[in-house]
């Protein structure tokens, strides 16, 4: 028989072993031997973060475009934010396609071309038109930054002191090229003044200067210039009126 003192030197010995081969294991082995049955979570190495949401666009900063297709070609407008009245009344027109099939119903070779008259939907060749309209009007929206350069979209009006627009016509600058006695002029004739950077774009892109501070401009053309090109130089009635129908159909992109 074994003597109880022998045992305990037996315990000792195996206890002692044990601690040391412990000691010296591999300290993935006793992670996996300490967890043994149960899901192992990983040490994070890099601080935990949640991802930003994508900045959104606001609808002041956000810039709405309109496409204008014609038998002579497309045109992209950017429309301004700096006008909004116009800008939300166009696009609600837009959007309801109040502008499909309408004219271009007046062209003036370096002036510009206007189209937007209800009434020339349904218009026969040589009706005169160019009164149609949609009984209200906008407020003016002048800005000195948007100017009549070649390629402006701007509003047409009637005669009235606010200078209000039509609350659908509208039309896109052809306009010519100026030097500086020209502007000069103009600027004393209208009380209004050029930078040099609008300067710089009226000698060398040309536009309508004259114009300036009279009607709203609220948009510019990006793509097809050259369609303002072809348009504008139609042959016409004596109402400026083309000879040959050149209708738009506008839709928002």
């Amino acid at each position: 028989m074994i003597s109880s003192k022998k045992m305990r030197t037996t315990f000792l010995t195996f206890t002692t072993g044990l601690l040391l081969l412990l000691t010296n294991m591999p300290l993935a082995a006793q992670q996996k031997k300490t967890t043994a049955g149960k899901p192992v979570k990983k040490q994070a190495q890099v601080a935990t973060h949640t991802a930003l949401p994508k900045k959104m666009a606001s609808p002041d900063t956000a810039v709405t475009r309109v496409k204008i297709t014609t038998s002579m070609g497309e045109i992209v407008i950017k429309l301004y934010n700096q006008t909004p009245q116009h800008r939300d009344n166009f696009i609600k027109l837009v959007k309801s396609h109040f502008y499909d099939s309408l004219l271009f119903h007046r062209v003036i070779n370096g002036f510009m071309i206007q189209g937007g008259d209800p009434d020339t939907k349904n218009a026969i060749p040589g009706q005169r038109v160019g009164m149609g309209g949609v009984g209200y009007t906008v407020p003016a929206e002048f800005d000195s930054l948007l100017y009549h350069k070649k390629g402006a979209l701007c509003a047409a009006r009637s005669e009235n002191p606010a200078k209000a627009s039509s609350g659908c016509q509208f039309y896109l600058v052809h306009g010519k090229t100026y030097n500086d006695a020209q502007l000069d002029m103009i600027e004393r004739a209208n009380n209004n003044y050029f930078s040099p950077a609008k300067r710089m774009t009226y000698k060398m892109l040309g536009g309508t200067p004259t114009l300036d501070k009279n009607y709203t401009v609220f948009g510019q053309v990006e793509t097809g210039l050259e369609v303002i090109d072809k348009i504008a130089m139609m042959p016409a009635d004596n109402y400026n009126r083309p000879l040959e129908d050149v209708r738009m159909r506008i839709e928002v992109l």
